[in-house]
Order: structure tokens, then sequence, then C-alpha cells
């Protein structure tokens, strides 16, 4: 089975794979510091619990944006699961899409992947936003092409940064107003309109302009956390794939075992 690994800049996403089926999946707060036994400790119990152990995994795939946190999780593939991983960006792995950006080798690895598994599962053109810590906003074209896109502050950085900046406005959870007045009556009221339809207005605009600029048909693939919340307050979406990065990280894999 394979274990696929997305290590973000918040959390360190683990799947067991068998195939392309998910069978189960973990996340852990992203921490350089966590060494490869700690990784194997909290990675064992979860397994048995799920029915399966260490044994049952023989290969290892790993995409990250941390760089720091490579070194252990390579060490735990090597270590516990006695493979030699595979890292997404880096020989011998092959992205199998052309990059057509000013610099290719600086988009992130978690990028690369979604426009895998995106090109994968939907024809045409595509646009791909992926709520992280950053909200990204990716543009692959009919052709699997990678084209470039947009980076954003993830919305729970603005708030963080609203919240810090400002002494006296309280901390506000992130969740849609309890109704749809844009007219706040309470200073809390005021933040959750601001924070959050002014985040649902900042993809609704980008996108459009996105799809000017593309100037052909062109669906909107959600993914990441707050995919789901965002799509019962907008349109813009044409589909949730949450396990996106998991299924480029599976097809690379694929790439890997035939090439």
């Amino acid at each position: 089975m394979l274990l696929a690994i997305d290590a973000g800049n918040t959390n360190v996403v683990f799947a067991l794979l068998d195939g392309r089926e998910i069978r189960a999946r973990w996340r852990i707060a992203t921490d350089p510091r966590r060494t490869a036994d700690e990784y194997a400790v909290w990675l064992n119990q979860l397994l048995m619990l799920e029915g399966y152990n260490i044994a049952d995994v023989d290969a290892v795939i790993i995409a990250t944006v941390v760089p720091r946190a490579l070194h252990n999780l390579q060490v735990l593939a090597e270590k516990y699961f006695k493979t030699s991983p595979l890292v997404a960006g880096q020989a011998p792995v092959e992205w199998g899409i052309e990059l057509d950006v000013a610099e290719p080798a600086s988009v992130g690895a978690d990028r690369v992947v979604n426009a895998i598994g995106a090109h994968h599962l939907y024809e045409g053109d595509l646009i791909v936003i992926d709520f992280g810590t950053a909200t990204t906003f990716d543009v692959i074209d009919y052709h699997g092409t990678y084209k470039g896109g947009i980076i954003a502050p993830g919305i729970n950085l603005s708030l963080d940064a609203l919240v810090a900046a400002a002494a006296k406005l309280p901390k506000i959870a992130i969740a849609p107003p309890e109704n749809r007045s844009v007219i706040g009556r309470t200073t809390e009221a005021q933040m959750h309109i601001g924070v959050f339809w002014g985040y649902v207005a900042m993809m609704e605009g980008l996108v459009a302009r996105m799809r000017a600029e593309i100037g052909r048909p062109t669906k909107v693939i959600s993914t990441g956390g707050l995919a789901v919340l965002f799509d019962e307050n907008s349109d813009i979406f044409d589909a949730i794939a949450p396990d996106l990065t998991i299924l480029g990280l599976a097809l690379l894999h694929e790439r890997s075992l035939n090439n």
C-alpha cells in the first residue's frame, strides 16, 4: 500500500492508499522539529486502529512546501517503512505536465500535484482554489498545462492579522454571519461580515477576472478545509474535490512505477 504525505505550512496529512482508493487519512500540526521516531509512534497507533500495521506500507510519496520538514519524513520512510520515498518535484519523479510559468522551480509542489489531480478528474480549462494557510488560485488549461495563478492570504491569516493589529477587536470564529445583511450592528457582526463576505467577494472577483482573461469556459474546482463552507455561501464552484492533493500524489506514484 502507498502512504501519501502532504506536508503543508499548517498541517501534515497522511493518507493510506490501495491504488487510488484512500483507506485512511490522518493529520497532525506541522512541526519541522518533529522527529521520524515521533511520527512513527503516532502513525503506528493510528494504523492499528484502522486494522493495518507498518508492514502494510511498501511505498511512500511526499509533497512538501516546508523544506525543514522533509528530512524527518524521509527518515520515517527509510527507517520504519523500509522504503526510499519519492519526493514530488525531485528526481526521479517527473511532473508529467508542463509548467508554463516564468519560474517553474518556484511553484509549490502541492499546487502542481493539485493540477495533476484536477486535470485527471475534469476536462477543459480549470481554476483550482485550495484553501490552506494561503488560498491559492491555479489555472490549468485543457491540455493539462499549469499556466500560473494567484496567492492570497488564507482567511485565518487575514483574521489573525486583523485581531493582532487592533487591540479592541475580539477573536471570532470563521463562520458565515447569522443573516445575509452586510450592515453589521455590533462590532462582532461587522467583523464577521468583513472577514467572511469580504473573502467571498474577493474570490468571486478574482475568479471573474481569471475567467475573462482565459477567454474560454472554465470550471472552478475547490479543495481544502474551508471548501464546503464557502460552497454553501457562493455559487462560483463547479465541484469540490477534498482529496485532490492525495489523488495527485497517487497519480505521480503510478507514473513513477511506469517510467
